[in-house]
């Protein structure tokens, strides 16, 4: 199976370089001189690392592919895979990838209320992506507190929501002209 490990933004300077968005939490372990990735769209890759290096928060890479700004100008968004295969098993012993989680019952208190659609991998925490049996996409902050239990094998996790996590956005849905901001999100939590 592929993992999506990062997407490509803007070239940086004239010698190829790119900058890219990480999707990993390792970004040390990823990108190191000599780690080839699968690339979509296909066209581009596959594209093999000559060197990475931070500017500031930036991650910038350089493929033995790619030579020029041009060539690096034609990468701009292409995604990044990695065969989860080469993955070692002492990688991360406490962490999911997005499609073992994809497909998986949302359990809220003894029942089913929808299905995990994706995961939001953020600076600060990681968002499951839950669709509602009703068709509503809630963000739920993938924490212990909040998700104390996935369970890959039965294919379900159990979600203790703080109350209203789940309404918030059936009742911003419900009011027509609502302002749904910050202010009304803050009400909820």
């Amino acid at each position: 199976m592929q993992l999506q490990v990062a997407r490509i933004g803007k070239p940086h300077g004239i010698r190829g370089e790119v900058t890219v968005q990480v999707l990993t939490d390792a970004p040390g372990d990823r990108f190191v001189p000599g780690t080839q990735f699968i690339v979509e769209p296909a066209s581009s890759g596959p594209l093999t690392v000559f060197s990475a290096r931070w500017n500031k928060d930036i991650l910038l890479l350089a493929f033995d592919e790619v030579e020029t700004r041009n060539d690096a100008e034609a990468l701009r968004g292409a995604k990044l895979f990695i065969e989860t295969e080469d993955i070692g098993a002492d990688d991360d012993d406490e962490g999911w990838y997005e499609h073992e989680l994809e497909g998986l019952d949302v359990h809220v208190g003894g029942s089913v209320v929808g299905k995990v659609t994706g995961l939001h991998t953020m600076p600060v925490q990681d968002l499951l992506v839950v669709t509602t049996n009703d068709g509503q996409e809630v963000l739920v902050p993938f924490v212990e507190q909040i998700v104390p239990e996935v369970n890959v094998g039965e294919k379900y996790v159990v979600v203790a929501p703080p109350p209203g996590l789940f309404e918030v956005n059936a009742e911003d849905a419900a009011k027509p002209g609502s302002a749904g901001g910050p202010a009304d999100a803050g009400e909820h939590a």
